[in-house]
């Protein structure tokens, strides 16, 4: 057997004549559940993708690779099956939680994949490098992924840049759940009477959660807090247009996220910078104050559609291991390459 290990410099690259008619599989993990592509290697055209709504269980260990590989395996099988049972030559996973809980993934992936489908070469990534990769490919610029959290990466494609995704205790400024705690917090005052309250909140927070007053019992015990407090977030987006409180979270949230792609965007003029993820579905309200804070931090920066999603992140990413032409930088918490050849 061919030993899998990290490589320490550029993967062995691989011939035309290996990527042409050969598959690559991507996989997208996090924690609304777990999503798999199958793709042409050389093209990185899509050909099917599957979906399950579990995700992937988290130990002692860290993320679950058992768990995992229940999931992915038998779905690649299928996928396969119906593609004519090509040979997979690459994979890309990106997975939240891969920078600090991914050990046991990076432990035991590259050798259950090369059993598995004989393939030889792997990227293991948190998910911010899939959503970048999604979005811009493989240029220089920066992306603000949101959605319950909040993280911007930037690469000039030596190094990567990073600006917040700490958490909502710590940081995720912007995000979902910090607008969503500013907009009950906003309630709160109201049903209290001091300065900063929001009648409108304080009667979406009590129609979604009950009385005031029981908030606190209902929120603190959750471990999936964030997510609770995300779910309000959609509120403040609709209160905005008539609720000056409102407008003034979303213009603070706003200029957070600029704050963030500011700060991970590589100083390169006009440097793409590129938001995606659920939170963007706000529209306006939150995008034109960002767009206004972003015009005055980064002046030459240019705002962009993002192009795909992480699944098509994962997707590019494999198909570029594939051809040997992946240009985004190998960082030893944020993207791991493991290939045949390694030392």
């Amino acid at each position: 057997m061919v030993s899998v290990d990290p490589v320490d410099s550029v993967l062995p690259v691989p011939s035309a004549q290996e990527a042409a008619g050969a598959l690559v599989v991507g996989v997208d993990s996090g924690g609304s559940g777990l999503r798999v592509a199958l793709a042409e290697a050389a093209s990185g055209t899509l050909l099917e993708t599957v979906s399950s709504r579990e995700p992937v269980r988290t130990g002692p260990g860290g993320i679950s690779a058992a768990h995992f590989l229940e999931q992915v395996l038998p779905a690649v099988t299928a996928l396969r099956e119906r593609s004519g049972a090509r040979p997979v030559v690459a994979a890309a996973v990106g997975a939240a939680g891969m920078a600090t809980l991914g050990d046991e993934l990076r432990a035991e992936l590259p050798r259950a994949f090369e059993e598995a489908w004989g393939v030889r070469r792997l990227a293991l990534a948190a998910d911010a490098v899939t959503a970048y990769a999604g979005a811009l490919g493989q240029r220089p610029g920066a992306v603000v992924a949101g959605g319950t959290g909040l993280i911007a990466l930037g690469t000039d494609l030596t190094a990567w840049r990073r600006a917040d995704g700490w958490g909502h205790l710590l940081g995720d400024c912007g995000s979902g759940a910090w607008i969503g705690r500013a907009g009950l917090e906003a309630a709160m005052r109201a049903h209290d009477g001091r300065r900063g309250g929001s009648r409108p909140l304080l009667t979406r927070a009590e129609k979604l959660f009950g009385p005031a007053a029981g908030l606190p019992g209902l929120l603190y015990p959750r471990t999936d807090r964030p997510a609770v407090l995300a779910s309000f977030a959609p509120e403040v987006g609709r209160c905005a247009a008539t609720d000056p409180v409102a407008a003034g979270i979303l213009a603070r949230a706003g200029a957070h996220i600029a704050e963030a792609a500011e700060a991970a965007c590589p100083a390169e003029p006009g440097a793409p910078v590129a938001l995606t993820g659920g939170l963007f579905k706000m529209g306006e309200p939150l995008l034109a104050p960002f767009r206004s804070a972003l015009g005055e931090l980064l002046p030459g920066a240019r705002t962009v559609e993002a192009a795909g999603d992480p699944l098509a992140g994962a997707v590019t990413l494999a198909s570029a291991l594939a051809t040997g032409t992946l240009r985004l930088p190998e960082d030893p918490s944020l993207l791991r390459l493991f290939g045949a050849g390694a030392a």
